[in-house]
């Protein structure tokens, strides 16, 4: 921006020289003076918004009449005491210094007269002059005497002499010349038309046939020419716009044939023929040609006919569509208060069956207020059926409403779930087993019974929902004392004692939980009793014993333990040595070091999902992993056998460490951080306690509260977060950051799941009711496709794959519909070497990660060498002896004799005959 001609702070007239705006002037440049515009003693300076507050000269405060304000030289000196090359007065440092008054003029420039926002006088009579500049008045203008219009008198213009500015030049370099030899062509005629009169005459050349003569184009090697540089002037002009149509051409149209074939010539011929290089060529690739013409080039005869075909009918839709089709929706129409949809799960082993959990959409102060109305309402986890979507199979019922829940693994009839007041509650389902795998066919049961999906079932089968009431729940005291977010079942591999150490798990069974609550606690349970059965009844009977030979009533205390307890016929006795008793074993606090504060988990990954594990993969993996755990299921129930109904044992004392086992998980936290720390517990060497580890690392990647920490289905090592407004993509062992992590999304994710099919694909919702959809084949900074699911915000969301044919998505809102939504195939079939193309990409990563990493570590050493040295150089002294400042004193005079010399010979004021006599003298 060039500014327009100026005027002084006195009012005097400046040039009319624009200048431009500068930046702010490094620290080794010389500021920069107004002296090219004839005010030497003006400093434009650039004073930002904290300087401003420093030194009270906001540009808000001052105003056309008050424009200026005196600044102590003190003050600026201590600010560039203060903060050195970051003060704004740090360019006129040298300026402040030789200052010789005590306060100096800095002056508001509101229209960038000086190119900056304010400038500096650096002198005491600029100060004085603009301070005390007198006011010049406004001239008047005279009143004009009116004069009468003149007759227009023509005067011819004067002729003046031309004066050249170099156009011509421009004019002679623009003109066209002729730099190639004009191509001459001689046109004859028969000589008895010689001197014959010619007659011209209009012919209209639609009317006459050959009336056009098309001379067409070819290639020519003599006159094709390479345009190497081309000169064109263009135009800044508004956007043309042209149409056209199609219309049909009507007039005739010549066509020529050429009637002989180019070829080379009889010298290119010659040459061509005696070229080694054509030879060479033809040697070797004869060889490879005769075998070409030998073997079938037209089709691969190793292609399996059969394989291709068999993918082809396997198909289901068009393999272009990409988006997800609505199949069928659930929604709770008998409960009387509005819910959301918390947590939802398929079954295991029953295909069709989807179960969920609800919960009031009521905040802490709401439920508060409504506690009295909300007793009468039952907390529920419904059982969805494919083949009735009006009526839910099963109820369970709990004390709260539950927030999370999760199939166990080793028996799909025994469920836990996470209630809003703290508890853990236990289902045992295995009684009602037959009412939701009742099959009809034909009206009667068959003689061989054959487990089929429950969306085939008649819809008239089951119309009446049955209540389940808990058979266990944990201690309200002991147990947690905010809502649970989140609970899994350990892996039958292994199981952890107190101290978090590993050991072999010999049940087999899943027999331990962890849980994770709003109250900074992560909570490990086991379901078995704390004492073998045996050792419980011997104190019994010793104690009754003991009372009956003393022959006197039993205290009120052993009386009460005496009492049977009634169970109700609808309860099952599995877990009944849990109801009410039911503490964990380990408590785990996440603390944030100094501060008394914990961190608040929001959901956890120990490791590997195993019904996850169980059934993502293959097509064909998947129905014989359907099968098997149907046949175990039966086979389990004909004999009659549940190990769970056999848990008097108790835990056993002695067991088998795991040696190198990983203890090391991850969590995220209400705050939006991504913890990865050790569930095994280590002595405090001042109390002695065990108490848990520090955090091995913590990263505060997302903007709001964490709500999905999950594994992925094909890399154990890989970990999908998802919170606030971003996403990230973690690797296990690698400290250094996440592998991917996306920007700012224009709406909040509140749910999100990874494919079970393609490892390089997963789905977020929204809370304004949209899926994104991300495939990292394809794209890695936005999600591939975004798809309106509802209108409301998706709670939850959770894939199963159903055969090779079919996968569906369950996405849960929070008007408390569950959508169920059929994936389309290219989100559910991976490509041939899909798994290892993502794999790539994620060591890719890693690499990246790691290069990053040692750059910054180089770039770290750098910056320290560089202050290393710039220290070294302030504190270095410079110390001469008197010899060396003698001599260098005595070379200062010769080379001024030397010049002195010079500059007498050059003016001619010594000869060279009084050259050698001068210096002799001297």
């Amino acid at each position: 921006m060039a500014p327009k001609a100026q005027k002084s702070p006195k009012g005097q007239k400046k040039g009319k020289k624009k200048t431009k705006p500068t930046l702010p002037i490094a620290e080794e440049e010389e500021p920069l003076n107004m002296e090219s515009m004839g005010h030497p003693e003006i400093y434009p300076l650039v004073l930002t918004t904290k300087t401003q507050e420093i030194f009270n000269c906001r540009v808000d405060d001052f105003t056309d009449e008050q424009t200026y304000k005196l600044i102590k030289k003190e003050d600026i000196l201590a600010d560039l005491l203060n903060r050195a090359a970051v003060s704004d007065f740090h360019p006129v440092k040298k300026i402040v210094r030789d200052y010789p008054g005590e306060e100096l003029l800095l002056v508001y420039d509101k229209d960038f007269k000086y190119g900056l926002n304010f400038y500096l006088i650096g002198t005491e009579d600029g100060k004085e002059n603009f301070l005390n500049t007198p006011e010049i008045p406004e001239e008047q203008e005279e009143p004009k005497d009116l004069v009468p219009e003149d007759v227009y008198v023509y005067k011819p213009p004067v002729s003046k002499p031309w004066v050249s500015l170099g156009s011509e030049k421009e004019i002679e370099e623009e003109s066209v010349k002729e730099s190639k030899k004009r191509v001459t062509y001689m046109i004859s005629r028969k000589r008895s038309q010689f001197g014959a009169p010619v007659t011209f005459r209009d012919q209209n050349a639609s009317s006459v046939k050959d009336a056009y003569i098309e001379c067409a184009s070819y290639p020519d090697k003599n006159f094709t020419l390479t345009q190497v540089e081309r000169d064109i002037g263009l135009q800044v002009i508004p956007e043309v716009k042209g149409t056209g149509t199609q219309t049909k051409w009507a007039f005739p149209k010549n066509a020529s044939t050429q009637y002989y074939a180019r070829e080379f010539t009889e010298e290119e011929k010659e040459t061509l023929e005696q070229s080694k290089t054509l030879a060479e060529f033809l040697n070797s690739v004869s060889t490879s040609v005769e075998i070409a013409l030998q073997q079938n080039e037209i089709m691969n005869t190793f292609v399996d006919d059969w394989k291709s075909l068999a993918e082809e009918e396997s198909t289901f839709g068009d393999k272009s569509d990409t988006h997800l089709k609505e199949y069928q929706s659930f929604t709770d129409l008998h409960s009387t208060m509005e819910k959301m949809i918390t947590c939802v799960s398929w079954h295991p082993t029953i295909y069709g069956l989807i179960v969920v959990s609800v919960a009031v959409r009521l905040s802490y102060e709401e439920r508060v207020h409504f506690s009295g109305k909300l007793l009468l309402q039952p907390s529920l986890i419904l059982f969805w059926s494919f083949s009735d979507p009006i009526h839910p199979q099963l109820m369970l019922e709990s004390p709260d409403d539950i927030f999370c829940f999760e199939f166990c693994p080793s028996d799909p009839n025994i469920i836990a779930g996470g209630c809003i007041n703290g508890q853990v509650v236990l289902w045992d389902i295995t009684s009602h087993v037959d009412r939701i795998e009742n099959i009809k066919a034909g009206g009667s049961r068959s003689k061989k019974a054959t487990l089929k999906p429950m969306f085939l079932l008649e819809p008239d089968s089951n119309k009446e929902a049955m209540y389940i009431r808990h058979c266990a729940v944990s201690s309200i005291e002991s147990g947690h004392r905010k809502v649970i977010t989140d609970i899994h079942w350990l892996p039958d591999s292994f199981e952890i004692n107190r101290m978090g150490s590993v050991f072999e798990n010999r049940n087999g069974i899943n027999c331990q939980l962890v849980t994770c609550s709003a109250d900074c606690t992560i909570c490990f349970w086991d379901i078995r009793p704390q004492k073998p059965a045996s050792t419980a009844a011997a104190a019994t009977t010793t104690m009754a014993t003991t009372a009956t030979n003393n022959n006197s009533q039993p205290p009120a205390a052993e009386k009460k333990k005496e009492e049977t307890i009634e169970i109700p016929f609808d309860v099952p006795s599995t877990f009944l040595h849990l109801d009410l008793s039911w503490k964990p074993m380990s408590r785990i606090k996440l603390s944030k070091g100094e501060t008394s504060l914990d961190h608040c988990p929001t959901k956890l990954s120990l490791g590997e999902d195993p019904l996850l594990r169980r059934m993502q993969g293959t097509s064909s993996i998947h129905v014989l992993l359907k099968d098997k755990v149907l046949s175990q299921v039966r086979a389990l129930k004909a004999a009659e056998i549940n190990p769970y109904h056999n848990l008097e044992a108790g835990i056993a004392n002695i067991l088998k460490p795991i040696e190198d086992f990983s203890t090391k998980f991850f969590v995220g936290t209400e705050e939006g951080e991504v913890i990865y720390t050790d569930w095994k517990m280590e002595r405090d060497s001042e109390t002695g306690r065990f108490m848990p580890k520090k955090p091995v690392n913590l990263y505060t990647v997302h903007d709001g509260a964490v709500h999905t920490v999950q594994r992925s289905p094909f890399y154990n090592d890989i970990i999908l977060t998802i919170g606030g407004w971003n996403v990230a993509i973690w690797k296990e062992e690698v400290m250094t950051g996440p592998l991917l992590q996306t920007c700012c999304a224009p709406k909040r994710y509140t749910a999100g799941h990874w494919s079970l099919t393609r490892p390089g694909v997963f789905y977020i919702g929204r809370e304004d009711g949209y899926v994104d959809i991300w495939d990292l084949l394809e794209k890695t900074h936005e999600p591939a496709q975004s798809q309106n699911i509802c209108i409301t915000m998706i709670t939850y969301i959770k894939p199963w794959t159903f055969s090779s044919k079919q996968q569906f998505i369950a996405i849960a809102d929070y008007y408390g519909t569950l959508h169920i939504l059929e994936i389309p195939w290219t989100l559910s079939h991976p490509s041939f070497n899909e798994v290892s193309s993502v794999n790539y990409y994620f060591e890719r990563e890693v690499n990246h990660l790691e290069y990053t990493q040692q750059r910054k570590l180089i770039r770290d050493e750098e910056k320290r060498e560089i202050a290393q040295e710039m220290a070294r150089k302030k504190t270095r002294v410079y110390q001469k002896t008197k010899e060396q400042m003698e001599a260098e004193l005595k070379l200062e005079y010769d080379s001024y004799l030397e010049l002195e010399k010079a500059v007498l010979f050059s003016l001619g004021l010594v000869k060279v005959s009084e050259k050698v006599s001068y210096l002799d003298m001297i």
